[in-house]
């Protein structure tokens, strides 16, 4: 399963993006989707994520501003931000982790992407 990543780039603080994740490949189903961001010189950090049943969780950092979302028929996931800081400058990751058929077996996966660079100005 691949997925590819888009919609980071460069704002000003306050202002908006929207990144969406892809998946692409023989997926029998998504299980739980994570958004993830690694700023310079810190680790890996999870800031949302969503479950096959539709429960959605976030960082503290980024709860009331961050929305998680996904279009099942499509197998896209997105990420809204909204009043972005410059604390969440990072390259952001989303992560897949489902089922997918291949020759008559059901196989899971744990899919990540490649990133995308978000940079929030001040």
């Amino acid at each position: 399963v691949q997925l590819v990543e888009s919609g980071g780039g460069l704002v000003q603080a306050g202002e908006s993006l929207r990144l969406s994740c892809a998946a692409s490949g023989s997926i029998f189903l998504i299980n739980t989707v994570g958004w993830y961001r690694q700023a310079p010189g810190k680790q890996r950090e999870l800031v949302a994520g969503t479950t096959f049943g539709g429960s959605t969780n976030y960082a503290v950092s980024v709860k009331g501003r961050f929305t998680i979302s996904r279009d099942n028929a499509k197998n896209t996931t997105y990420l809204q931000m909204n009043s972005l800081k410059p604390e969440d400058t990072a390259v952001y990751y989303c992560n897949i982790q489902g089922a997918l058929l291949r020759e008559g077996n059901i196989l899971s996966f744990d899919s990540w992407g490649q990133g995308t660079q978000v940079t929030v100005s001040s």
